[in-house]
């Protein structure tokens, strides 16, 4: 059983050439089988139960189980395959039956007991007392102190809801890959760039077709709306887009959504709490629904007006340019970018020679070593899961290893939209040593063509950069327990080391160390960065109210007990606030909105906009000192990147800050103020 070995590779890194698909189930059982007899081994120990003997023995417990989960899951997700979707779907349940025989465990949770009732006797570092509450906490909420009757209930509601899950993600890929647009007709492609139109040429080649064609990938879905003239074929691309999983099929997600929802809720109603909200929101900064809810409000208050206006002056725009009476879905981006261009006279594919993807990433790396002193250097040594990743070792300034780094940037078939960070071996200490992370950034960004490598829109910059910061905290963890490394923290504290990077993205100073024109090496022109940050603000209320919208439906699913009948009725119930577009009939955003239905981020969506809080006020503090002030930086990386889950949040905010955040930051470089 491979996992079950040492790996025999530098760093001890995934030896994903040696993994066969078919042997996955039996690693799988194996590794259960092992973890389970490690949880046997705290539950038979006849000494009185210890903080060491019981809590950490615990928290190391089913480590080559969490090694094999990460690797198969993240697989699954970045280079999956029909097989693979159908092993998930069988081994799932297997996890989740695991899980519940931990959490439910009656002698297993009493000796949990006897340390947690004499914690204060037991002169804890604050990490030990971080990691005991949250043991006996994360007993307690999925159901320790439940009858077995309960008990039964609540495996049957988890077994359900991952496979649940699953299926909607499996729903959401298939769809995205079973559309294609194919155009022969060159004139059809009036408005599109070069690169774009090369791009689609290519796609079209690979599937042995004439002509173009254009997917519900980002990079080849998003130039299309935004540049094609032809407001008839936007609009086909753009109703096929909204309409995944949505389409009455064996692929349609509307069930799915009803079933999570209700399940959702009978858990949480079953383990004590009003909603699955309520359940959610206890283990965050925000602490119940009715702040979320409070926290979205004041926002849609203060960017509403904005928002309201922009959308005037872009539909007066659009009346005037093309005679368009009532603007609609897919006329979004297009008039959006026309009006952009009008205003600061800058667009995409001026920009986009100076963003090729390489410069872009090392100018992440460069930003990164004059920060926090760490430098990435490629190589080619470690094994990987498909050709398109790179892969780096991550020094510090006296060469130890920091980390291991996977990047992969470009689209393909196996691989869900989307960009992510995501880890294949935690960071902790154990019997002395400092085992380091590694951490993969999955992207899908504008692949190179036949002449011209990845140059990337402003908006992949800042999604590199967004990502690189979520590996940042991957690979600058410095903690002792796996359970509270790297991204191990509050759902609403993560987002702030990602978002808190594409700051830097708007910086003449930084941008002069990446910014340079493929061709030509010149940096990119500074009339060019003063439209980039001129250009920030641009149609920021439509773009709130837009993240608002997604955090009121989100905490509309799981915020109270719900009959839903119709999910797009529902949906268009939760967007009444927000709307400024016309609705779609075809269309229905819930089925394919795999970041609550799939994704983590159930009752938490909001924390993208609670972190941009956090973030316009931590950066703030960089602007006040130098965006590349050392002791800002170190502050930064010791209280927020190197901590993890060790400490509440707000406290280690504050450590850095020296005070609680303000909104007011973030509401004046959005322009709401």
């Amino acid at each position: 059983m491979i996992f079950l070995e040492n790996f025999n590779t530098k760093y001890q890194t995934t030896p994903f050439s040696l993994i066969k698909l078919s042997e996955y189930k039996d690693n799988f059982k194996a590794c259960i089988e092992k973890a389970k007899t490690e949880i046997d081994e705290i539950i038979q120990n006849t000494e009185e139960p210890n903080f060491e003997n019981c809590i950490t023995a615990l928290d190391f417990a089913g480590q080559e189980l969490d090694r094999l989960s990460s690797t198969f899951f993240n697989l699954n997700s970045a280079e999956t395959s029909d097989e693979m979707q159908k092993i998930a779907q069988e081994v799932s349940p297997w996890l989740t039956e695991f899980s519940n025989d931990i959490t439910l465990n009656e002698d297993l949770f009493q000796k949990i007991k006897i340390v947690y009732d004499k914690k204060d006797s037991l002169n804890l570092t604050t990490e030990q007392q971080t990691l005991l509450n949250k043991k006996y906490k994360g007993f307690v909420r999925n159901g320790a102190l439940l009858n077995e009757e309960q008990k039964q209930k609540l495996r049957e509601i988890d077994t359900q809801l991952a496979k649940l899950k699953l299926t909607f993600g499996e729903n959401v890929l298939a769809e995205t890959n079973n559309y294609q647009l194919h155009i022969t007709n060159e004139a059809d492609l009036k408005g599109l760039p070069e690169g774009a139109k090369e791009a689609a040429a290519h796609l079209a080649e690979s599937k042995n077709l004439e002509g173009w064609v254009f997917t519900l990938d980002f990079p080849s879905y998003l130039p299309f709306v935004t540049y094609i003239d032809n407001r008839e074929l936007r609009k086909e691309i753009s109703i096929a887009y909204g309409k995944k999983a949505f389409q009455n099929n064996e692929f349609d997600n509307q069930q799915n959504v009803k079933d999570i929802v209700r399940l959702r809720h009978e858990r949480a109603n079953l383990l004590g709490y009003k909603s699955h909200a309520d359940f959610v929101l206890e283990e965050r900064m925000a602490k119940n629904p009715e702040k979320v809810k409070s926290f979205l409000h004041d926002l849609l208050e203060k960017a509403k007006p904005a928002a309201e206006k922009e959308f005037a002056e872009l539909t007066t725009f659009a009346k005037e340019l093309d005679g368009i009476d009532h603007l609609e879905k897919w006329d979004s981006a297009y008039y959006s970018e026309k009006l952009k261009q009008k205003k600061f006279n800058l667009d995409d594919e001026k920009l986009k020679p100076y963003f090729k993807l390489e410069n872009v990433l090392n100018g992440a790396f460069t930003i990164a070593e004059k920060l926090y002193g760490i430098t990435f250097k490629e190589v080619f040594d470690i094994d990987k899961y498909h050709e398109d990743v790179k892969t780096y070792e991550v020094l510090d300034f006296e060469n130890n290893l920091v980390a291991v780094f996977y990047a992969d940037f470009f689209p393909r078939k196996g691989k869900r939209n989307g960009a992510w960070m995501t880890s294949y071996k935690s960071q902790y200490i154990k019997n002395g040593i400092n085992e380091r992370p590694h951490i993969s950034n999955v992207c899908n960004f504008t692949p190179p063509t036949k002449t011209k490598p990845s140059l990337l829109t402003f908006n992949e910059v800042t999604t590199l950069f967004h990502e690189f910061g979520h590996g940042l905290h991957g690979m600058l963890a410095n903690t002792t327990y796996p359970s509270l490394s790297g991204t191990s923290v509050y759902w609403d504290f993560v987002e702030l080391p990602s978002q808190i990077m594409e700051n830097w993205c708007y910086q003449p100073e930084a941008l002069a160390l990446f910014a340079k024109h493929y061709e030509t090496g010149e940096i990119i022109p500074q009339e060019y960065v003063d439209k980039i940050k001129e250009s920030s603000n641009f149609l920021e209320g439509m773009a709130t109210l837009r993240q608002l919208s997604f955090g009121m439906l989100d905490m509309a699913y799981h915020g109270k007990a719900q009959t839903i009948d119709d999910v797009k009725d529902f949906e268009e119930n939760a967007f009444e606030n927000t709307k400024l577009y016309p609705d779609v009939a075809e269309n229905c955003m819930s089925t394919s909105f795999s970041h609550i239905f799939q994704g983590g981020y159930s009752s938490g969506y909001y924390s993208y906009k609670w972190a941009e809080v956090l973030d316009a006020d931590a950066f703030a503090y960089f602007e006040e000192k130098g965006i590349f002030n050392k002791e800002i930086a170190t502050k930064f990386k010791e209280y927020v990147l190197s901590k993890g889950g060790t400490e509440h949040p707000m406290e280690l905010y504050k450590k850095f800050r020296g005070q609680e955040p303000t909104p007011e930051a973030l509401l004046k470089r959005a322009g709401l103020i």
